[in-house]
């Protein structure tokens, strides 16, 4: 007797429908991989997987963070090219990564508890540069509306390249509030974590202006070196060789994008 025909699923039907649109798409206009350079996408199915984000917590110097990813391989490479190469068009994978990691940062925040998201401002360089602040588009992404209640209080040379000390006296007092934060709660965002000198420099700002940063969330953290950790502990114990010319002087994998 012949096996009866199974009807396919409203799932199947809609990823069949999806290729269909972008293989058509990328006959109109070429694209490639923003990760790995595939061609006819701007992401491919293999690196949008890699995107997917299972969240973890990590330390810089005794403050917690919560991260989405490590910074490397196909998470580097998007990173990279949403900041640096004008690719917009991957922001909804790393934008969904990123709201990942900031559930999994106010999980810990008692209910009840009215909590705003504080970005870290970009600088007028940066802003002319890109045309964008790479976290905002993130956070728009996902329908997240920010409070910008920081402000740069003074010129600060660009993190890449400087070492931990360095990074810390850049950081340090180039954030203020715009006004009093007094009975505010603060969930701190940014983009990479690499020594935490910036999202530190937040939480002093935030501090000073009588509001409360309770969490810390970023899409990505840049893995220590030769740093002892728990073993419950995700981070990664590894000694990158000066990476992409990275790594050697701070301690950790340095991204290889202008911050701001």
């Amino acid at each position: 007797m012949p096996r009866a025909l199974v009807p396919p699923t409203g799932s199947v039907i809609r990823h069949a429908v999806r290729r269909a649109v972008l293989d058509a798409a990328a006959v109109l206009l070429p694209v490639a991989c923003a990760a790995c350079g595939a061609p006819d996408r701007s992401m491919c199915d293999q690196c949008r997987r890699a995107l997917h984000a299972t969240p973890y917590e990590v330390d810089r110097d005794g403050r917690t963070a919560w991260a989405a990813h490590e910074y490397e391989g196909a998470v580097a490479a998007a990173i990279g090219a949403f900041k640096d190469g004008d690719r917009t068009d991957v922001a909804v994978p790393l934008a969904l990564a990123l709201r990942d990691a900031m559930s999994a940062a106010l999980r810990a925040v008692p209910t009840g508890s009215a909590v705003e998201v504080c970005t870290i401002p970009s600088t007028p360089e940066s802003m002319r540069r890109r045309g964008y602040a790479p976290v905002e588009l993130l956070l728009a992404r996902c329908g997240i509306r920010t409070t910008p209640v920081l402000r740069l209080t003074r010129e600060r040379r660009d993190q890449g390249g400087l070492g931990v000390e360095q990074r810390r006296a850049n950081a340090a007092g180039a954030l203020g509030a715009r006004g009093l934060l007094t009975g505010r709660t603060f969930l701190i965002v940014d983009d990479v974590l690499t020594t935490g000198a910036t999202v530190a420099e937040a939480t002093r700002a935030v501090t000073a202006a009588g509001g409360r940063a309770v969490a810390v969330a970023v899409l990505a953290e840049t893995p220590r070196r030769h740093v002892p950790v728990a073993s419950s502990s995700r981070q990664t114990l590894r000694d990158f060789d000066g990476r992409g010319g990275y790594g050697g002087r701070t301690g950790v994998v340095e991204p290889p994008f202008r911050s701001g």
